[in-house]
């Protein structure tokens, strides 16, 4: 619980340096940088895998859907991260495991009873709340937060349904090989110089992000994911009490109610899924990774190398993992 706690703590503090950076410069010049500043954490991490094999991707079409929609969470959860308060922002990330659970319909074949669909709707009725159509306008920030939540849904469920199959390798590279191409062909028209200071934010950011990775592994191999998974919800104290003290934001009762709602719906399927063992594919616990971590590694796809790594047996990390 506290590598958890801690995890989510570096993690907030990494989106922190993504706002106060985004009053001057441009989502796609953050994660440009960002994520190729990554690039010898990722290097170190991968020096690790012990495992045999090349980066060709076994299943090359559910490899591209997922880095698609990496990219995309990316840039919408810096862009919302750079405009929005930190602590509506998080509301709508945490209506990510409702998505999953609809979208591991027809992804996964999964079967949603009625107790999952009435979370299903107790969450999004939580996202309206946050959003109050009607009462406030609906601005490209809220759009991207939606739109960061259901990305990372969408990379989620995929990870779910080829992860076993794909080294966690695959999975950390071709998001960001994307991500650093894609940028680049932006920067000639959005490029703004960097002083050194702000380039070592962008340093501690990327650093942010990996510590942050690795603590969630760490939690995740010492205790069960009932106790794990729920700890994600620490972010919203960070957010309130980082956007009060960096930014002087003080998150409105809305915004705080409908957080309320999403968290108690996110925690039910969480919970549920776990202890109840309704699930068959239990989605929301399998696929680990933080929404809009363009400088995270995948969290379950190296706890998933690291238990095959340690067993003789093909079937027995997944059937380690499906017990947990």
């Amino acid at each position: 619980m506290l590598f958890a706690l801690l995890g989510y703590a570096l993690f907030s503090t990494h989106d922190v340096v993504i706002k106060s950076l985004g009053s001057d410069y441009a989502p796609f010049q953050i994660l440009f940088f960002s994520v190729l500043l990554s690039f010898p954490f990722a290097t170190l991490m991968l020096m690790q895998d012990k495992a045999v094999g090349t980066l060709r991707p076994a299943n090359p079409g559910w490899v591209a859907a997922r880095t698609v929609a990496g990219v995309i969470t990316g840039i919408s959860a810096f862009y919302a991260f750079s405009v929005l308060p930190l602590a509506q922002v998080y509301a709508f990330i945490f209506a990510a495991p409702m998505l999953i659970t609809v979208l591991s319909i027809p992804v996964l074949g999964e079967k949603v009873g009625v107790h999952r669909w009435a979370a299903v709707i107790m969450g999004l009725a939580g996202v309206m709340i946050v959003l109050r159509p009607g009462a406030e306008p609906l601005t490209l920030g809220h759009i991207s937060g939606l739109t960061a939540a259901a990305g990372s849904a969408v990379v989620s469920v995929i990870t779910r349904k080829i992860g076993r199959r794909e080294r966690a390798a695959v999975l950390m590279l071709y998001p960001m090989m994307a991500n650093v191409i894609l940028m680049a062909a932006f920067l000639p028209f959005l490029y703004m110089p960097l002083p050194v200071e702000h380039l070592g934010l962008l340093a501690v950011m990327s650093f942010l992000g990996f510590a942050g990775g690795l603590c969630i592994i760490a939690a995740y191999r010492f205790a069960d994911a009932a106790i794990v998974a729920p700890m994600q919800y620490s972010q919203i104290i960070w957010g309130a009490g980082f956007g009060f003290f960096f930014f002087v934001e003080i998150p409105d009762r809305f915004t705080g109610i409908g957080a309320f709602v999403i968290i108690g719906a996110g925690l039910y399927v969480v919970l549920r899924e776990s202890l109840g063992g309704q699930s068959d594919n239990t989605p929301v616990l399998r696929t680990r990774t933080r929404p809009g971590a363009a400088t995270s590694p995948n969290v379950g796809a190296m706890l998933r190398d690291q238990a095959s790594q340690g067993t003789s047996s093909d079937e027995a990390p997944a059937k380690t993992l499906e017990e947990s």
